[in-house]
Formats: C-alpha cells, sequence, structure tokens
C-alpha cells in the first residue's frame, strides 16, 4: 500500500480498466501476473466496506456478513491464484471456497511454479504443505492471477478488499468486546481506515505513528497471553493455582483495556491531537551547548538586507546596550534557524524586518533572547514543510518577542513547550494543526500574544506544568484552552493563571477540561433541579456569584458531598453566560475549583464560543 499510486484517483468507481489491475513480475520470477489492487483509494474502500461488505454490523457478526459478501462477488471455482505467505509465492488453482470459513480449496498449478524467500522448496514439500492443510488456505492470503477477460475483475478487488481489512482493519480483540450491541464500521473501522491513510499521505507525526505500532505489538503480545490465561482456568476448580491464574488473568485484562484506549485515542481523530501522545525523538535529542569556554556572549542579527536608518537604528538602540562589554560579539546571518542553531547560553537573536522561510524546525534548548525589531507583522517566520512542531522550547529560560509565526502544511503544533520555561511576549502565532503545548514539568508564561488558527486547541496543558496567560487573544481554533487532567495516571495538578485574556470565536469550547471516564463523574440532573443534593433555588443562587458576574469568588467554602476545603484562592470571571449554556459551564468551572487547577482566574473575556465557555469532556 506504501507505492499507492495518486494518479489514479480520477478512476471510476469500479476501478476502471482491467489493464491498471496488471502487476508485472520480476525478470528472475517465474510466476505469471496477479491484479494490482493496492492502489485503491481511501472512499473506494470506505464505500465497499460501508456499502458491501460490513454494512451496520456488530463486532460479532462481521465474519458472516463478509462470508456473505464475498458469495455474491466471488468466482466460487476453477481460476488461478497466487497463495502468497511470508516464506513462499505459489501458484494454485481455486477449486472450492468455504465462504463460511474464508477459506478455499486449492490444488498445486504442474509442473510448480513458486518464489521462495530464505529457503528451498520443492513440489513434494509443496504438496505435504497442503495435505497438512486439507488443500485450505485462508481468502485473504490470495492474488488472482492477471486476466484480460475481465470475468475475474470482482473477484479480484473482493479479495483485496479482504485481505486489507484483515491485514489493516480487524484486530483479534475486537469479537472479544463484550459490549457487542454497536456498530462496527463507526465504531472501528472507519476511524482506522482513516488513520491509515492519514499515514500513508504524511498527515500523522513520525512519533504518533511509532506509538501506535508499538501499542498495536504490545496489544497483541498481551491479548495472546489472555486466551492462555483464560484457556488454563478450569470452570469447577477452586485451586490454589487457578486463583493465582485468575488474578494474573485479571492484571492481564486491565492492562488489554488500559492499551485498548490508547489505540482508540490515536485512531480516533477527534481525539487524536486532543490526547495526542510522544512526539517525533529527533525533538528530543537536541542537547544544550551551555556557555561558551571562552566565556563570549554573541548578539545574532537576522536580515538579508536593511537600510542605513534600520542599521542605524538597531546600534543604538539594541547593540550598543546589548554589547558594551569586551567579551560580546556580533555575528550576522539571513537565516533564523542558522542563527539559533549557532547560539550558546545567554545570547540574543535579534531579527530585523522582513519575511523568513525555514523548512525546519527551530530548537531552543539553552537559555537564549528571541525577539524581532519591530511590530510582530514586520517580523515574520514561516514554516511550510510537514516537519515536526515549529518551535520546540527545552531551554531553561528562553524568551521570544515580537515576532510572528505562520505554519503550513504542518502535521504537528506551532510550539511545544518540552520542558523548562519559556517567556513569550507580543507575537502572533498563525497556526495549522495544534498551538502551543505545555508538557508536564515545563513553564510558559505568554502575554499580549494572538493565536488562532489551530485545528486542535490553541493551547494544550499537561498535568504538572505551570501556565500563565495573560492579555493574550485566543480564537478561531478547535477549542480555545484544553486542560489534561490525567487524575489516573498523574496525581498533579497543573497551575494556570488566566488574566485578562479574550477567548472568541472557537469552534468548541473556550476552555475545556479533558479527563478519563471513571463513571463517578456526577450525571446532570434532568430537571436542573439538584447538584450536590442541593436545591435549583440554592445552587443558582451560589452559582451567581462564580458565573453570572465579575466579582471575586472564594473557594475557601465547603460543598456537599464532602469536597474538601480548600487553600484561599480568588477566582473571577467575567461572562454573561446565556441561560441555555449556564447549567453546563456552571458544572465545569465548579470541577476546577475543586480540582484546584487556577492560581488566578479574572478578567477574561469569552465570546461566541460554539459550545460554551467551559466544558469537561470524559473519554
Amino acid at each position: 500500500e506504501e507505492d499507492q499510486d495518486e494518479s489514479e484517483s480520477d478512476d471510476d468507481d469500479d476501478g476502471s480498466s482491467t489493464d491498471q489491475f496488471k502487476t508485472e513480475k520480476g525478470v528472475n520470477s517465474s510466476l505469471p501476473d496477479t491484479f494490482q489492487t493496492s492502489h485503491l483509494l481511501f472512499y473506494e474502500r470506505f464505500k465497499a466496506y460501508q456499502d458491501y461488505m460490513l454494512g451496520d454490523c456488530k463486532p460479532s457478526e462481521v465474519k458472516a456478513f463478509t462470508a456473505d459478501y464475498l458469495e455474491k462477488v466471488l468466482e466460487p471455482s476453477d481460476w488461478l491464484a497466487q497463495w502468497s505467505t511470508d516464506v513462499f509465492d505459489v501458484l494454485v488453482e481455486v477449486r472450492d471456497v468455504d465462504f463460511k470459513n474464508l477459506k478455499a480449496c486449492v490444488e498445486l498449478v504442474l509442473p510448480l511454479q513458486c518464489d521462495c524467500r530464505g529457503c528451498e522448496l520443492n513440489e513434494d514439500a509443496m504438496k505435504s504443505l497442503l495435505d497438512a492443510t486439507q488443500h485450505k488456505v485462508p481468502l485473504h492470503e490470495l492474488q488472482v492471477v492477471y486476466d484480460e477477460s475481465g470475468d475475474f475483475d470482482q473477484t479480484a478487488i473482493a479479495l483485496e478488499h479482504l485481505r486489507f481489512f484483515y491485514e489493516h482493519i480487524w484486530r483479534l480483540w475486537d469479537e472479544e468486546d463484550e459490549d457487542d450491541d454497536f456498530d462496527y464500521f463507526v465504531r472501528c473501522v472507519e476511524p482506522r481506515l482513516r488513520l491509515y491513510y492519514d499515514i500513508l499521505e504524511g498527515r500523522v507525526p513520525a512519533g504518533l505513528v511509532a506509538e501506535y505500532q508499538f501499542l498495536l505489538k504490545n496489544c497483541s503480545q498481551c491479548f495472546k497471553q489472555f486466551l492462555v490465561v483464560r484457556s488454563s482456568l478450569s470452570t469447577d476448580s477452586d485451586s490454589e493455582l487457578d486463583n493465582v491464574s485468575m488474578v494474573e488473568g485479571l492484571k492481564l485484562y486491565d492492562q488489554l483495556e488500559m492499551l485498548k484506549r490508547k489505540l482508540h485515542i490515536i485512531e480516533n481523530p477527534l481525539l487524536r491531537y486532543v490526547l495526542g501522545c510522544k512526539g517525533n525523538n529527533k525533538q528530543q535529542c537536541v542537547q544544550s551547548r551551555g556557555i561558551r569556554a571562552s566565556g563570549i556572549k554573541v548578539i545574532h542579527v537576522v536580515t538579508v538586507s536593511c537600510s542605513n536608518i534600520q542599521l542605524q537604528s538597531l546600534l543604538s538602540d539594541r547593540l550598543q546596550p546589548l554589547g558594551s562589554s569586551e567579551d560580546t560579539r556580533i555575528q550576522f546571518h539571513t537565516d533564523p534557524v542558522a542563527a539559533v542553531d549557532s547560539c550558546h547560553q545567554g545570547d540574543v537573536v535579534i531579527v530585523l524586518p522582513g519575511i523568513y522561510n525555514v523548512s525546519s524546525s527551530i530548537f531552543l534548548p539553552d537559555s537564549i533572547s528571541i525577539e524581532g525589531f519591530g511590530l510582530p507583522d514586520e517580523v515574520v517566520i514561516e514554516k511550510k514543510n510537514k516537519g515536526g512542531s515549529f518551535l520546540e522550547s527545552t531551554g531553561a529560560d528562553v524568551t521570544l518577542s515580537n515576532i510572528k509565526f505562520i505554519q503550513h502544511d504542518a502535521i504537528e503544533g506551532i510550539l511545544c513547550v518540552r520542558q523548562g520555561t519559556l517567556n513569550m511576549e507580543n507575537c502572533v502565532l498563525q497556526c495549522e494543526t495544534t498551538g502551543v503545548i505545555v508538557r508536564t514539568s515545563a513553564q510558559l508564561t505568554m502575554k499580549m500574544c494572538d493565536l488562532y488558527g489551530s485545528k486542535g486547541a490553541g493551547v494544550e496543558i499537561y498535568p504538572g506544568s505551570v501556565c500563565s496567560l495573560v492579555g493574550n487573544g485566543i480564537h478561531h481554533c478547535k477549542d480555545g484552552i484544553l486542560i489534561k487532567d490525567f487524575a489516573d495516571e498523574l496525581d498533579v495538578m497543573p497551575s494556570i493563571t488566566m488574566e485578562n485574556n479574550v477567548i472568541h470565536n472557537n469552534e468548541g469550547y473556550g476552555v475545556i477540561v479533558v479527563k478519563p471516564n471513571t463513571g463517578e463523574h456526577y450525571r446532570v440532573p434532568l430537571d436542573r433541579s439538584e447538584e450536590y443534593g442541593i436545591k435549583n433555588k440554592d445552587m443558582d443562587k451560589n452559582l451567581e456569584h462564580k458565573i453570572g458576574f465579575s466579582v471575586a469568588i472564594n473557594v475557601d467554602q465547603t460543598f456537599h458531598r464532602g469536597v474538601a476545603s480548600t487553600s484561599s484562592r480568588k477566582l473571577q470571571l467575567s461572562r454573561q453566560l446565556s441561560r441555555n449554556k449556564e447549567w453546563s459551564c456552571s458544572r465545569a468551572v465548579q470541577d476546577m475549583v475543586d480540582r484546584q487547577i487556577f492560581v488566578s482566574l479574572q478578567g477574561n473575556q469569552f465570546r461566541r464560543n460554539n459550545k460554551g465557555d467551559f466544558g469537561t469532556f470524559f473519554y
């Protein structure tokens, strides 16, 4: 599938002419040509699975629906095929098809035509192998030999759909799902199919692809171990050995469920970037250069060309104040990436007005300062390739100011503060995928910045991080600010300051907390008459001071149901909520108060966020 031919995109739904299916063998192969069907496009596979093969079946019905589909389109006998395994390809003739078990009854075509990999197989060996399998081989291991008559086109296409399904869509554990009453195509097939093509077309970060493959491998191993333990248990036995096996089985089951949940997050296009996992390993390999051995500090000036007035202004305003000591040098660059790559701890990068196109990520492993010499709209850095994040910060104390960053054709976020501290002021961030990510133990201070265009959240805040957002505009994103509360994995909550921000015109929520669905979150009362055992009238009175108006919230109060008294923090919201959003929003805010997420929350404005100003998402 990696060799998919995009030039076929204008072909008819049925694959057009027979000639395009022909696969030519290598000059050393003794096998005839087969139908080439791996070039199929996303919508062709989607339509086949949804309309013909699977429909609205449940996981337990997949095999039966598939058999019914194949029985309608497959030639029942008398066609040549290549039986392909990891070890050999051999020419066989299909004599019959066992649709119920998805197998074909085959005979060797003599004289033997076989290509082997790493072994020697003769006619007797192949006959012995077929005898051992009762001459039945899995249908998805067969490739139809090319025939220009067109009589076997549908057979070739149907076997391709079957092969692709069991190779890339079906999981060993799908049929084991206790909750079998759901549409298998909607829940599993479509998201896995989309992920396959997103990976194929370079829309998924390499780190996430590697993690997905790692999780698949671990999940398969865990499931096989679970089956072995389960099969060893006796139904009526109460022996000590069975009790030990039961405990081991429960542990494997819990591990399996955790792995399945992580796979589901990556497979689901809505969750993939919201809860996205590891980044590219290369992003974590850039080491700090530290202080120069000579002790010299360098001011790096980035410009393609500049006028005399600009140079005089730069000299008087920045170079003379910064370079007054004898141990300071000045270097000129035309590329901001080259300037940053030349930096050691304590250096300063000054970018003069202009539009700078870069093709690689900007890594910030040292404590340096990067500043635009002018307004952000005058100092623009654009990144246009599909590499990693635009900016990766791991330095202990990094400063960014007065620069506009524009991202194109990206598959990762615009800025990731992976560790250390980043202070950003008066910058513009035009995002393509996700926005700013603040990882665990990292610290971000973002002041007077404008961020927009993220297909995920504008700012993603991980547990254990420190994030201060003051005076920013965050708008036209999927969600404004996303706070990750993985309480089941990490007990340290993020520490967040939000003051005087304007969060508006986001597709989802202004602020959303994402947390695991433990089954313990409170239900929404049907008539809005109770919450924490408090009558609606009392609750509305309490929440009037928390949500509706710009007044301080003292969270030193005790809520019903044993919510512990928190430290004395003052929270303030400045949003008059509409009646239809007030209830869900108040619930989300109270949850954030109880979790002690905010250090300060005041003076913020929320406008025209499609789903509301505050929300909670359980996954």
